[in-house]
């Protein structure tokens, strides 16, 4: 029909502009982010764009339930507000026939919701934890920042480079202080870089500098210079071992796992294409709309009954990590929802009458 590809054309054009924005807002955020933390020196510049792209990953499910929930109210709402539903319903068509149509667009995206989160979203969790692990074995020195002192993990060692510039990515006006075995040890070096020694050991070369060493408090410093000088700032670490949190482990580890945590995360991952069906039914009596009162309250009742639904799964989720109710209680959170749903859609699809006579309507009394 006529109103099935008009209301699936406007529905997938609205998506696409709500997931863009939705996507853009959260992005932006964890971007500045992390790049404070590069800044600072806390992880290193190359690892911002991976960190970002594995932790949108992991957000894909929940972003899309949003999308396609806020996509379905906006576009319903908008037909209430500008009296298309009423040519509609005046020309036969009840609300209850808008219904196919929605689902028609949104099983596409729970499929997809669902194939993230039980395959795309536990791997990019995974490779996030082994990548960060990895960035946190080695030695700070290679997350360093120009102009910024860093500390290495042990404490006892402090660098500061003033630029990069030169060949192979080598460092400009370098220092180093090494604080062992009482002895303080201050270097100052023209160059410096990065290399690995045939022991697999990351070395620290510096060219072109002064030593001083001595104890703190005391007078006799040596001090010498020198045209090439090398320090293990560390060892190649292996790969990190596979991270054991349930949330980056696969479906089938989950599936054949008694632990209540793990039976936990699998609920919550089958949960997400389901509410994504069960919002998009929900928003189609929530998108109610009356032209002549000119408020948009049905938008705020709509998110309050999103972030209710939404926390109402996480309570029982962690119910049952801890092992207070079984995995089919989470379905129960699902009913519920969908009865509303159906009792409002049925509620708006009335004809208009009093409160008595909606009452008689509900109860099948005539």
């Amino acid at each position: 029909m006529v109103f099935r590809k008009s209301l699936t054309r406007e529905l997938t054009f609205t998506a696409l502009g709500v997931f863009v924005v939705l996507l853009a807002i959260i992005l932006s955020t964890q971007a500045i982010n992390l790049l404070g933390r590069a800044a600072e020196g806390q992880i290193a510049n190359e690892a911002v764009t991976a960190l970002i792209g594995f932790w949108a990953l992991g957000l894909f499910p929940l972003l899309m339930i949003l999308t396609v929930f806020v996509t379905v109210l906006v576009v319903l709402t908008r037909i209430w507000r500008d009296h298309e539903m009423a040519v509609w319903l005046s020309s036969g068509l009840s609300l209850r026939d808008w219904v196919w149509p929605v689902m028609r667009f949104t099983i596409p995206l729970a499929l997809l919701v669902g194939i993230v989160s039980l395959y795309i979203a536990p791997w990019a969790e995974e490779r996030s934890q082994v990548y960060a692990e990895i960035l946190k074995r080695r030695e700070e020195i290679s997350a360093i920042a120009p102009g910024v002192f860093k500390e290495s993990g042990s404490g006892s060692k402090v660098y500061f480079i003033e630029s990069y510039g030169g060949e192979h990515g080598s460092a400009t006006n370098i220092f180093m202080q090494d604080m062992s075995e009482g002895k303080v040890s201050s270097i100052f070096a023209k160059r410096g870089y990065i290399t690995v020694n045939d022991d697999n050991e990351r070395v620290l070369v510096l060219e072109d500098g002064r030593r001083y060493v001595g104890e703190p408090g005391q007078s006799n410093y040596e001090v010498g210079s020198f045209k090439r000088y090398s320090v293990v700032v560390g060892n190649n670490q292996k790969l990190a071992s596979r991270p054991n949190n349930r949330q980056a482990q696969s479906t089938g580890t989950l599936l054949g796992s008694s632990d209540p945590g793990y039976r936990s995360e699998l609920v919550w991952r089958l949960s997400m294409p389901l509410s994504c069906l069960v919002l998009a039914f929900l928003a189609i009596p929530l998108s109610y709309y009356n032209p002549r009162s000119g408020h948009a309250h049905n938008l705020v009742v709509a998110l309050l009954g999103f972030f209710l639904y939404q926390n109402s799964l996480t309570l029982v989720r962690n119910w049952i990590t801890q092992g207070k109710v079984g995995m089919a209680s989470i379905l129960i959170v699902h009913v519920i929802v969908l009865i509303i749903a159906v009792l409002l859609l049925k509620y708006r699809d009335r004809p208009a009458n009093t409160v008595r006579q909606t009452l008689k309507y509900f109860l099948h009394k005539h």
